[in-house]
C-alpha cells in the first residue's frame, strides 16, 4: 500500500499528470450531466455519432499538419451537433441519420490517415490513439486544462440556474414551447456544449469510447433513482468516481486511461444495477 501511495506521488510531480486527471474529471462530470438530458431525450448515440464526426476532423487536421487541432475540431463537431439537435426527428428518423453519419466520418477519416499518413508513417499508431485515446491525454496543454475548467463550471451553472428549465424541455419539448421557452435556442446551446464536451472528450478515451462518458453514469444512477434531480446528482458523483479511480487505476498498473476509466464506469454500473435490484428511490 505504501508503495502505491508513493508511486502516485511521484507521479504527481509530472504536470501532465496532473492535467490528465484534473480534465479527466471535469470532462466526465460535464459529460453525465449532458449524458442524462441525452438518454431521457433518446439520443443516446448522439455522443457515438459526434464522436465519430470528430475522428474524421482530426484527420482532415492531421492532414493539414495543424498544431492546434481543437481549432478545427471544435467547428466541425458544433455544426454537425447543432444539425442532429433540430433534424433528429424530421427527413431521415435520428438514429438513421446518426448511423450514417458515424460510419461515414469513420470512413472518411480512416482513408485520410491511410492516404497522407502523419509523420512517421505510423498509420496504425495514429488511428488507433484518436480511436482509444490511448496517449493523447498525457500530453494535454494548459489550454486545454482552462477550456475543460471553464466548460465544466458553464456546464454546473446551466444546471443549477435553469434547471427547470432543462427539466421541462427534456421531459415535453412542445408543452415547454407552448409556455413561451425558446425550446430551439436552448437545444442549440446544448449541441455546442456537446460539441465541446465531445472534442475535449476525444483527448481523454478517443472517439470510439465518448458514448460510455455520456451514458454510463446517467443509465447507472437510473438503476436506483426515479426523480430526474437524484438521477442528475447520482450520475455527476458516479462519473467523477470512475473517471478518478480510473485515471489512478491506470497509472499504477499501466492500462490504457480511456479504457480503464469505461472499464470503471460498467463496474459502476453493476454495482448500481445490484442496488437498485433489491433498493429503488423515487
Amino acid at each position: 500500500m505504501n508503495d502505491m501511495f508513493q508511486t502516485l506521488q511521484y507521479y504527481f510531480t509530472f504536470p501532465f499528470v496532473r492535467y490528465a486527471l484534473i480534465v479527466g474529471v471535469l470532462v466526465s462530470l460535464s459529460a453525465s450531466l449532458l449524458g442524462v438530458v441525452l438518454v431521457l431525450k433518446r439520443l443516446s448515440f448522439l455522443g457515438d455519432g459526434l464522436s465519430h464526426v470528430a475522428f474524421g476532423a482530426m484527420a482532415i487536421a492531421t492532414v493539414m499538419g495543424l498544431s492546434n487541432n481543437l481549432a478545427l475540431v471544435l467547428p466541425i463537431t458544433t455544426v454537425f451537433s447543432i444539425m442532429l439537435m433540430h433534424r433528429h426527428r424530421k427527413q431521415l428518423q435520428g438514429d438513421a441519420l446518426i448511423a450514417m453519419l458515424s460510419v461515414s466520418a469513420l470512413a472518411i477519416g480512416y482513408i485520410l490517415f491511410n492516404r497522407f499518413p502523419p509523420k512517421g508513417g505510423n498509420v496504425s499508431g495514429d488511428v488507433c490513439t484518436t480511436l482509444f485515446g490511448s496517449t493523447s491525454i498525457l500530453t494535454l496543454s494548459r489550454q486545454e486544462v482552462s477550456i475543460s475548467i471553464i466548460l465544466s463550471a458553464v456546464v454546473v451553472l446551466v444546471f443549477i440556474l435553469f434547471y427547470n428549465i432543462i427539466f421541462n424541455i427534456t421531459f415535453d419539448e412542445e408543452f415547454a414551447a407552448s409556455q413561451g421557452i425558446n425550446t430551439k435556442m436552448y437545444n442549440t446551446f446544448m449541441a455546442v456544449v456537446i460539441a465541446a464536451v465531445i472534442s475535449l472528450a476525444m483527448n481523454l478515451v478517443g472517439s470510439l469510447l465518448i458514448s460510455a462518458l455520456l451514458v454510463f453514469p446517467a443509465v447507472s444512477a437510473m438503476r436506483v433513482f426515479s426523480s430526474f434531480k437524484k438521477v442528475v446528482v447520482a450520475s455527476a458523483i458516479l462519473s467523477v468516481i470512475c473517471s478518478f479511480s480510473g485515471i489512478i487505476f491506470s497509472i499504477l498498473f499501466g492500462t490504457p486511461v480511456g479504457a480503464t476509466i469505461v472499464a470503471a464506469d460498467l463496474i459502476g454500473f453493476l454495482i448500481m444495477s445490484v442496488i437498485g435490484a433489491f433498493y429503488k428511490t423515487k
